[in-house]
């Protein structure tokens, strides 16, 4: 076990997802090899060292939950979701425990990321302790999930509109920021838009 908490960002309109044909509420409740993308996703945190695992709803909250059901998960529900990322980012930052060192921040639409990939991070971060934040990184690009200290919590706080801490992670140096390799593309593909998943679904090893 270790003193680093998992949220889980769950709370966005999915816009793109149902401008482009989507048929669901919300994209995090389309099913994946029989089950929804934000269950895969939950699942892997729960699965992972990082508690608690706290995850954001905002938008078809309802529906989200009831996709989570069984799970061992505290849910913080964001009322201000409408108003981008970085609210969810907040609310979420701030459900965490006081005694927990960082927290590991999961976007709810990366059913490739694992518990390994997230232990990973956790380990890293464990392993510097000067280190204020820890990214897997792919291809040469950062990627998600991203691994933020306590001492970033207010910082990241401050973000507004659909920023997370993208900007927050660039201005650190290598002494605070801890770089992780990441197996396969886990750490850059998300669900935008059905064609996604219809990616993910014919990929070697992810067919439903």
């Amino acid at each position: 076990m270790s003193d680093v908490a998992a949220v889980v960002l769950a709370a966005g309109r999915s816009s793109r997802f149902r401008a482009a044909g989507g048929a669901q509420e919300t994209k995090l409740i389309a099913e994946f090899d029989g089950k929804p993308i934000i269950r895969r996703v939950v699942e892997a945190a729960v699965a992972s060292l990082a508690r608690p695992v706290v995850v954001v709803t905002g938008h078809a909250s309802e529906a989200v939950e009831h996709a989570l059901s069984g799970l061992a998960v505290s849910i913080a529900f964001n009322p201000d979701y409408a108003f981008g990322l970085s609210t969810s980012l907040r609310v979420g930052l701030q459900s965490v425990p006081a005694q927990a060192r960082g927290a590991v921040v999961l976007l709810g639409d990366m059913p490739k990321v694992d518990a390994g990939l997230i232990d990973a991070l956790i380990s890293a971060f464990a392993a510097r302790p000067q280190a204020s934040a820890a990214v897997p990184v792919y291809n040469r690009k950062r990627g998600n999930p991203v691994l933020l200290g306590r001492a970033l919590f207010d910082k990241a706080a401050q973000t507004r509109g659909d920023e997370g801490a993208r900007r927050l992670l660039a201005a650190l140096d290598s002494t605070q920021l801890v770089e992780v390799a990441a197996a396969g593309d886990s750490a850059e593909f998300d669900i935008d838009r059905p064609s996604d998943l219809a990616v993910l679904r014919a990929a070697k090893g992810f067919g439903d």
